[in-house]
């Protein structure tokens, strides 16, 4: 749906300023309606002169309600604003299943095909200079005949992003994505509307510009498409579209920089109609200000909710801060400690902003629950750090051409004003209520599920409530099917010193953690190879609030068992750099450089006054066999067949990830591989330690023997592996495989 803005913004304002219980902090009483300035692009944090100073709209009204929307003063943007309806799918959305036969098309160069859609050069300027309400407001690019069936782009609009489109052939058109502003980088997010439609035809497109080697579109995430017509007659809203779907290199590389294309195939679902297609479900600013106005003229939420205005931004929107806590009872202070959420550092996270709008509606209702955590805590909300990006459609940066979430260090105010405020605030905090918890919202484009990072000390405090990882687990308990406790890391890399995590953390915040949902969907039981909805995002909102409730109202008792069973933990184990390594490389949480591999849980083995990280989560949650694959490679053999591997869950989030048969490789490569000082199988290390127990020497026969069944159990394992591999009939069964392991391990404890 499109709503023209013009004669609504003012009386959007001045309605709304009379209402809404808004208040400004001290630290920033004016709105900028127009701001210039001149920054440095580099990543230099030098003071640099402003040609002029903010001017003040209105001081005789600290607030003048919830302001319009600025953008950079090059962009232009279209009269009509875009809404959509809110629709959940009645089943979850498959993930897409590789059928082997997907296309690459190659990438077309400028010379072919006809461009019908370019953006304006935004990055003409190499740094952001001043800001307007808007630009001007351009009419649609038709850049061919008005007569042919040629499709109609857009993308000027909040939050779009797309750069150009060449029309390849009938049905088929290839598209660039803008980076972010100021920068050469960061192509992920896409959000961009289609008209001229027919319905039924196989239409073809190819994003040509990602920059990152591993994608959720390799593992069957679908791209999201909206379309008015089914929104107008059918109530239905965003849904998964998509088939042949491929993420692969292509053939655009210049200057020594890669790239990456996504490819699909699907059918417009009606003539003349007007789509939309989208990396994830958007989230504007502007949806965040019409929430934020119907909770301010809710009677009942406007009592126990404030907001005030933190801060405004480079572009000068405001950062809005909300104080949520119950009045004393009887008048009665009751000293509150707080917990802090922040969302929507990263613009093209937007699931973020639908986790933050769920523990909204949680934490702002009228249950039982919700009253009792109002009771005890005093809750401070950014639900936007970063309105800038989010409105001109960046992926990751503000209008500074840089990451925010590297910046909790920097005391540059003028650069990054909604960071540095943010952290003062939680220093003031910290000093009239002290800091329960603190959690940083986000997206997560290389992993599936819900999973959180945290800091831990290497003598990690055994005391209640303080004690990183309970939280994430009891938020484990809480929703099983999507939030993943292995997952979960909790070293502190050098890397991440800027990150809000981590400066809370050091700050004094013993539970500061960021949560990581993924774009696409859980790998985990009842929701496996299932797309998240907008629903499945709002519940992990509340179910934050309910694993809060559990942490530190109810069932203490329960929770200081947890704590002492994650006590005796071997820190070795738990602190190790494979469990703990951050295994996505552009995470919310993680450096801007360098793909690292998938994480893949390596569990610890039981000895004397050691207990694993896998019965630790046997307290919550039953066990069950997994089955092995049968692509599986003889290494995999060895570890999946293991002990502790028999009995995770085959549902759950302790699975290993898929690992095919890579072309040209012997799978006698991995035998031999596995047959070195390195072998990691856990049917072995339990031998070792068995062997190891209670500080006994063995003898060198049983070392020479131990070393033996090694050779012994890799070559049965390659055996099995190679006749299941060139056998057109699996008639080796699992349960034989299984006997043969179990006598090795037999034999190895007579020894």
């Amino acid at each position: 749906m499109r709503k023209s803005v013009e004669g609504a913004s003012n009386s959007f304002v001045t309605e709304d300023s009379q209402q809404c219980a808004v208040l400004t902090d001290s630290i920033c009483a004016h709105l900028f309606p127009r701001t210039k300035q001149v920054l440095l692009s580099s990543d230099s944090e030098a003071v640099v002169p402003y040609p002029q100073e903010p001017q003040n709209l209105d001081d005789s009204s600290p607030a003048s309600g919830f302001s319009l929307v600025y953008w950079p003063h090059q962009c232009k943007v279209i009269s009509d604003r875009i809404e959509h309806i809110d629709w959940i799918p009645t089943t979850p959305e498959p993930l897409y299943t590789t059928t082997g036969l997907e296309m690459t098309p190659p990438y077309q160069t400028p010379d072919k095909g006809t461009v019908i859609y370019l953006g304006e050069e935004a990055n003409k300027n190499s740094c952001f200079m001043y800001s307007q309400e808007r630009g001007v407001c351009p009419l649609k690019q038709i850049l061919h005949q008005k007569e042919d069936d040629t499709l109609i782009f857009e993308a000027r609009f909040e939050s779009g992003n797309l750069q150009k489109v060449v029309k390849v052939n009938e049905f088929e058109y290839q598209l660039t994505l803008r980076t972010d502003l100021y920068t050469s980088r960061h192509t992920q997010w896409y959000y961009f509307q289609v008209s001229n439609t027919q319905a039924g035809m196989p239409y073809r497109f190819t994003i040509v510009n990602f920059t990152k080697r591993n994608s959720l579109y390799k593992h069957g995430l679908r791209p999201l498409l909206y379309s008015e017509a089914d929104a107008k007659k059918h109530k239905v809203g965003w849904r998964r579209t998509g088939n042949e779907i491929k993420y692969y290199k292509n053939n655009a590389g210049q200057d020594g920089r890669q790239y990456f294309s996504l490819t699909w195939t699907f059918q417009f679902p009606h003539d003349r109609d007007t789509c939309y297609f989208a990396h994830c479900y958007p989230y504007t600013y502007s949806n965040l200000q019409e929430y934020l106005v119907a909770i301010s003229k809710d009677p009942v939420k406007s009592k126990f909710c404030k907001i005030h205005i933190l801060c405004h931004s480079l572009a000068g929107n405001s950062v809005y801060v909300l104080t949520i806590t119950n009045p004393p009872k009887s008048g009665k202070g009751t000293k509150r400690k707080a917990v802090i959420l922040t969302a929507r550092v990263h613009p093209g996270e937007t699931n973020s902003s639908w986790i933050m709008k769920g523990f909204l509606d949680y934490i702002l209702g009228n249950s039982g629950k919700a009253q009792l955590l109002r009771d005890n805590f005093v809750f401070k909300v950014v639900p936007m750090l970063n309105p800038d990006g989010v409105i001109v459609g960046n992926h990751r940066c503000s209008l500074t051409g840089q990451d925010l979430n590297r910046k909790y260090r920097s005391n540059v105010k003028k650069f990054y004003p909604s960071i540095w405020y943010t952290r003062n605030m939680i220093k003031r905090v910290m000093g009239e209520h002290g800091v329960f918890l603190y959690c940083d919202i986000h997206g997560h484009n290389r992993k599936q599920n819900v999973f959180m990072y945290g800091c831990e000390r290497k003598q990690q405090a055994k005391a209640p409530y303080v004690h990183p990882r309970v939280f994430p687990l009891l938020l484990s308990k809480s929703c099983p099917d999507k939030f993943s406790f292995p997952d979960c890391h909790f070293r502190v890399q050098k890397s991440k010193e800027g990150t809000g995590r981590v400066v809370m953390w050091k700050m004094g915040i013993n539970n500061s953690y960021t949560l990581e949902a993924s774009i696409c969907g859980s790998k985990l039981g009842c929701r496996r190879s299932t797309h998240f909805d907008t629903k499945d995002l709002e519940s992990i909102g509340q179910h934050f609030c309910d694993a809060l409730l559990n942490y530190c109202v109810y069932n203490k008792e329960e929770h200081k068992k947890v704590v002492k069973q994650q006590a005796r933990v071997n820190s070795k184990v738990l602190n190790s750099d494979v469990l703990d390594s951050d295994s996505s490389s552009q995470t919310s949480d993680s450096p801007d450089s360098c793909d690292l591999v998938e994480h893949q849980l390596k569990l610890g083995t039981k000895t004397q006054g050691i207990e694993t990280q896998h019965e630790i989560l046997q307290v919550l949650e039953p066990v069950k066999k997994v089955k092995l694959p049968i692509t599986a490679s003889a290494k995999q053999v060895g570890e999946d067949f293991s002990s502790e591997s028999l009995t995770q869950d085959a549902k759950g989030s302790h699975e290993k990830p898929s690992v095919p048969q890579e072309a040209g490789k012997s799978v006698c490569r991995d035998a031999i591989l596995s047959t070195r000082d390195n072998f990691h199988s856990p049917i072995f290390n339990l031998v070792s330690q068995k062997m190891k127990h209670n500080d006994k020497s063995v003898s060198k026969s049983a070392e020479k023997t131990f070393q033996y069944l090694k050779g012994f159990s890799v070559f049965v394992l390659f055996e099995i592996h190679q006749r299941i591999r060139f056998s057109s009939v699996c008639w080796v069964s699992w349960s034989s495989c299984l006997k043969v392991l179990k006598d090795i391990r037999q034999m190895a404890a007579v020894h």
